[in-house]
């Protein structure tokens, strides 16, 4: 099932990231972009969704130096660009993996994308890793451990869960009964004709 190369694939690279644990490391895809796409694809999208989730971390410190804070926004929204620019790219391999497919005549659309999903699997991957990691964490109170494995066991859950829909989706393309129509993200903040304050300055 694609979900089982997926969730195979985000693992590896939070654990990658995690030998540093450092969001200015040094970026390696291990995937081949031509004889790997999918692959390739997935391992970056982790990549970008990993070293956006402890930005975020960082940026909630208290004591964090304003320009110092500042600097980093400005990394985050050029990850969020990023992000949404690695669905479109997922989504563009599967429209060319199901070019060749024609949609029943009762077919019907899905609420969201096959990426969109994976983007979804993406950030649950890191949800897990990481509650797990408050299940172990050394010196944090039983009852906190307690608490955060009912967490994990839910994610757990809802990983299996948001697997089997994606899956299932795909199934449901290639079957015919469902379609992809993909709408770009069309962001209007990062365009300086779009955004007001970034064409006020021209």
């Amino acid at each position: 099932m694609f979900t089982d190369k997926a969730n195979t694939i985000f693992k590896e690279v939070i654990e990658k990231y995690h030998v540093i644990d450092n969001v200015d490391q040094e970026f390696s895809n291990p995937y081949n972009s031509t004889s790997q796409a999918i692959e390739h694809l997935l391992y970056r999208k982790c990549w970008i969704d990993t070293v956006q989730w402890h930005y975020e971390d960082i940026i909630r410190d208290p004591e964090i130096d304003p320009i110092a804070a500042l600097k980093l926004k400005r990394k985050i929204d050029a990850s969020n660009q990023d992000r949404t620019d690695m669905v479109e790219y997922i989504d563009s391999y599967f429209l060319e993996q199901y070019k060749d497919i024609t949609p029943k005549s009762n077919a019907t659309i899905n609420t969201e994308s096959p990426a969109w999903g994976v983007d979804r699997l993406s950030i649950l991957a890191l949800k897990v890793y990481h509650m797990h990691v408050e299940t172990i964490r050394e010196g944090a109170a039983d009852t906190h451990k307690e608490a955060c494995q009912k967490k994990l066991n839910v994610l757990l859950e809802q990983q299996i869960d948001l697997s089997t829909a994606i899956d299932t989706l795909l199934k449901d393309i290639e079957n015919g009964d469902k379609y992809m129509k993909v709408y770009k993200q069309m962001k209007m903040y990062n365009d300086d004709e779009l955004n007001p304050v970034l064409r006020g300055g021209k």
